[in-house]
């Protein structure tokens, strides 16, 4: 923007007498698109000093000059009263000579530069409250304007072509300030002062009803309408598009699940304000403030008896993924100028096909959701980057990241130690920093760029069996590296062979001309831990999750291991099993399951009496099913060694009769962590209580060919079949099932971490987002003395294991080592 001077502010420096000092600020975090020029402007004011404030890209840099103490007032001022959704990372503060800068007058914001140095992107931001009150107030201007914001709020990242955030570089551009709007972004004593994407109902973007003639009112009303009468609607937001329908209605919520083909994985939905989430959900203070902060994720929150959401929203489930609305559009769907009654809970599901990434503009939902939508309400505001919503458990009190995007992406981790070239401390300007990208996982995709210590883990991508979102994943990684103005030296992956996060990554690392660097699947979450903790040291890494690719071509998902970011040694693995019936048995626990109850008959041959008889007392499946999949065995047709904890916990669902198949991954392990929460809490009893018998201590546990600590999973599970034909009940062999495998990890945490002589333990992997088995581990291990990594805010399941690949590529490139080995 241009130069302004501040008027009322002193003239000039030191105007009273006293001989003027000048500092330059140097302000590096979330400095961008959060109001932070507007408000050194009025802090120089307050203080009284002159001076300037630019914004750098990386950095907002500032010179201040006045008498030591009013430019002492204004460093504290902006230290700590910056804009509320600012986020100060560094201040660095600096004397230089008056001389060399001259006597200033007046205070500017002068027009934006770029230069080289760390970056901070804003995330996007919820609709404050100053906005949401302006919204439904009949006297201002911007009464119902579906895209009201201000500094505090709106998007950010979504909208942002480039570096410095101006409004030049970002889609709003393509909309010309009214000179009402014009004004006010020029005004210092406005909200909107600097506000990029500010405009009102006379300049800015409109709302309209895809391939029919309704825009503005006529579009939401219409869309109000079909809400109402219980039909299905797709809705563009900030990040992408939702699909919606009335979460009260089980007729609606049952008619979307038949056309997403989605027949019984939760959905989450939208409550109108927070008094409608206390009537269907139990909410702790700590929870509402996460809930209803600027950030607005799906929030897991356990269900009310009596509330009025459909029980098909969330199967079986005793929770529900609840958000507020974030987008001043999402208000007005539940509050408009009409006669339409809507309902005050809505499913708030992304708008895309099993897989692929989230629709973001029109051609998307054409392709996508041709015959799931009855109607498609968009707007002609450009999303630059997809953002799906956040999603969030509660584990101690806290919030426990299961999918990390819109509101945290591309918030970076930031490690107190920065991967540099030749160990060089470097600067801010120069190019010691270390840089690298890492794609990620195939499920669940997110990648990550790293520069230095900074590591900006993306939104949420999807899963990359979808060639769409392989295409995404190619236009996301582009976008962010040039945002981020970072050049990676190196490209991180996975070690499966036959990903298409691996084909992604060999494709980029060879037009960039870069090494490429496979990271072990388990090593990188172990190292995500680690990294999100900002702990360097070894540690005991425990890595539970379906499925990785293991250094020795098997199956690995149960993994114990001793790690520090060079690489690995695995020193334990749950007992292995032979996993038959390829990709089904991902879906079809009763797979896995048989093949267990083969191992634990003797299996002979592929007719086994004793063996077929389990399957038909245990209702697992057919005879001819039962035959088939134990003649797979028995050959190693289509069979592999697998030591996959997500395997083993759907294999116990399907044998206490819980689940015997997924419609989605995972599912028969959370139903199997509900029925033994479910039964521990009629119980009231303590762990003890399940007379589980401890199978010996970790040191007689067998070593096996590998020399490999094994935990006997397997007797474990032979306890469980037993006791379950004997007639305990599910729900309380669930419960001692957790308890068991508890027992077993954190023994062989215990006992590896005395033998090696280390003192903390790190948990990752997909199977520890279950707070359960996650609970009953990490207080066995703090009863131990020991020193216990958890994950917060970076998920524990493939969307976290970017972090983990990008870390282990930046230290194997400080350490100049073969990019090809990454174990001991």
């Amino acid at each position: 923007m241009s130069e302004r001077m501040l008027t009322g502010a002193a003239t000039e420096a030191g105007h009273d007498g006293a001989r003027p000092v000048t500092h330059r600020l140097r302000v590096h975090g979330i400095v961008q698109g959060v109001g932070f020029r507007p408000t050194v402007d009025r802090h120089a004011a307050t203080a009284g000093v002159c001076g300037s404030v630019c914004n750098k890209g990386p950095y907002v840099e500032i010179y201040a000059q006045g008498t030591a103490d009013q430019v002492r007032e204004f460093e504290r001022l902006v230290r700590t009263e910056p804009p509320r959704r600012a986020d100060i990372v560094r201040l660095e503060s600096q004397e230089v000579p008056t001389a060399q800068v001259g006597r200033l007058e007046g205070f500017r914001i002068v027009v934006s530069e770029k230069t080289a140095g760390e970056v901070f992107v804003s995330p996007d931001i919820a609709i404050c409250d100053d906005c949401r009150r302006e919204l439904f107030d009949p006297t201002n201007r911007r009464y119902l304007h579906p895209f009201i914001n201000c500094t505090c709020c709106g998007p950010r990242l979504t909208i942002l072509d480039a570096l410095p955030y101006d409004r030049e570089r970002t889609s709003m551009r393509a909309f010309s300030l009214c000179p009402d709007c014009a004004r006010e972004y020029h005004d210092p004593a406005s909200r909107r002062y600097d506000a990029q994407p500010v405009c009102c109902n006379d300049c800015g973007p409109a709302v309209y009803l895809l391939d029919r003639d309704e825009r503005g009112a006529e579009a939401i009303t219409a869309t109000r309408r079909c809400l109402a009468a219980g039909g299905i609607v797709a809705v563009k937001g900030i990040g992408g598009f939702h699909l919606c329908c009335d979460a009260t209605n089980e007729d609606a919520v049952s008619r979307l699940r038949r056309r997403k083909r989605r027949p019984s994985k939760p959905l989450a939905v939208m409550m109108a304000d927070e008094g409608v989430v206390r009537r269907e959900c139990e909410l702790s203070d700590a929870q509402r403030e996460v809930l209803a902060g600027h950030q607005r994720p799906i929030l897991l929150l356990r269900r009310r008896a009596g509330g009025r959401v459909a029980p098909c929203v969330a199967p079986q489930a005793p929770s529900l993924g609840v958000m507020l609305p974030y987008a001043p559009v999402q208000l007005l769907l539940f509050a408009y100028d009409d006669d339409v009654m809507t309902p005050d809970v809505l499913v708030m599901t992304s708008a895309n096909v099993s897989g692929a990434p989230i629709c973001k503009d029109d051609d998307d939902v054409r392709e996508q959701l041709g015959g799931i939508a009855d109607l498609v309400l968009s707007h002609d505001r450009t999303i630059r980057t997809r953002a799906d919503d956040s999603v969030m458990d509660w584990f101690e009190g806290r919030p426990y990241m299961v999918r990390r995007s819109r509101g945290y992406a591309p918030l970076p981790v930031v490690l107190s130690t920065p991967f540099r070239h030749d160990g060089r401390t470097g600067t801010d300007e120069d190019t010691s920093n270390v840089r690298v990208l890492a794609v990620g996982g195939e499920l669940k995709n997110t990648f990550c760029v790293g520069t230095g210590g900074l590591f900006y883990p993306s939104s949420y991508v999807g899963d990359l069996a979808d060639l769409r979102a392989v295409h995404a994943l190619e236009a996301s990684v582009g976008r962010m590296e040039a945002l981020l103005e970072v050049a990676p030296e190196v490209v991180a992956c996975d070690l499966h062979p036959r990903y298409h996060a691996t084909s992604v990554a060999q494709r980029m690392a060879r037009d960039a001309g870069v090494p490429l660097v496979r990271v072990q699947h388990h090593f990188a979450h172990v190292v995500s831990c680690m990294a999100e903790n900002d702990v360097t040291e070894p540690v005991v890494g425990v890595s539970f999750d379906g499925t990785g690719y293991g250094e020795d071509g098997s199956v690995w998902g149960g993994e114990l291991m001793v790690c520090d970011f060079h690489g690995f040694e695995r020193v334990g693995r749950i007992a292995p099993f032979c996993q038959a019936g390829g990709d089904a048995a991902a879906l079809e626990g009763w797979r896995v399951a048989v093949s267990l109850l083969g191992g634990l008959a003797g299996l002979a041959d592929d007719t086994s009496d004793e063996t077929l008889s389990l399957v038909r007392r245990l209702r697992l499946c057919s005879p001819q099913e039962a035959r088939a999949q134990l003649a797979m065995t028995r050959r190693r047709v289509n069979a592999v060694t697998s030591t996959s904890a997500g395997r083993l916990f759907d294999a116990v669902s399907a044998l206490l009769g819980v689940s015997r198949t997924s419609s989605f991954e995972g599912e028969s392990a959370v139903l199997l962590q509900h029925r033994a929460e479910r039964w521990a809490a009629d119980q009231g009893s303590p762990v003890s209580a399940v007379g589980l018998p401890m199978p010996g201590a970790p040191a007689a546990w067998a070593l096996g060919d590998e020399g490999l600590m094994t935990l006997p999973t397997d007797r474990l599970v032979g306890w469980l079949v037993a006791r379950r034909l004997a007639g305990d009940d599910a729900g309380r062999l669930a419960y001692a099932f957790h308890v068991g495998l508890a027992r077993q990890v954190a023994g062989a945490a215990r006992w590896v971490a005395r033998r090696r002589k280390l003192t903390t333990v790190a948990l990752s992997g997909g199977c520890f987002q279950n707070t359960l088995l996650l609970a009953l581990v990490k207080d066995d291990l703090e009863a131990a003395g020991l020193r216990v990594l958890t994950h917060r805010l970076i998920p524990p399941n493939d969307g976290g294991i970017c972090l983990g690949q990008a870390v282990v590529a930046a230290q194997a490139l400080q350490d100049g080592r073969s990019f090809f080995d990454t174990s001991f």
